[in-house]
């Protein structure tokens, strides 16, 4: 049996401010991020399943990323928890997402890949994640990198 990845793009928008950084992404600024989900798996070979053929139906990979990741964080303003914004951040903002670490590009990488691994259906696994801050620059996550 052939392993086969398949990858889905995701767009979100998002403000952080990166705590004690020693230039101007100290400042609440925003992004328009680009989130690409890898998963692997073997296709399905029932001829009378209706996901036949498929690792995953790409409507329900868009589900799980769309609630766990991508709703909950867009058009919000990140912080480290400990944050000097957070006091004025608080009375300012709506929506506001607070994390137990720095918000980088590379630390949002690393919880999206946990948070996403454990809401894949048995038999598919997380292959990689790649996270555009800007159309120059980006982190990625590979699963045989962290085993």
């Amino acid at each position: 049996m052939s392993i086969v990845r398949v990858t889905k793009k995701f767009n979100f928008e998002m403000a952080h401010a990166l705590a004690c950084h020693d230039g101007k992404c100290r400042n609440i600024h925003g992004h328009s991020y680009v989130l690409y989900v890898c998963i692997q798996g073997q296709p399905i070979e029932n001829e009378g399943d209706p996901k036949n053929g498929m690792v995953i139906d790409f409507t329900d990979l868009k589900t799980i990323v769309n609630r766990e990741i991508i709703t909950p964080i867009d058009h919000s303003l990140m912080l480290y928890e400990k944050s000097e914004f957070l006091s004025s951040a608080k009375s300012l903002h709506q929506l506001l997402v607070l994390k137990p670490y720095n918000p980088t590009c590379e630390n949002m990488v690393i919880d999206f890949a946990s948070i996403i691994m454990q809401n894949l259906p048995s038999g598919i696994k997380l292959h990689s994640l790649k996270l555009e801050e800007t159309k120059t620059s980006y982190a990625e996550w590979f699963a045989k990198d962290n085993n």
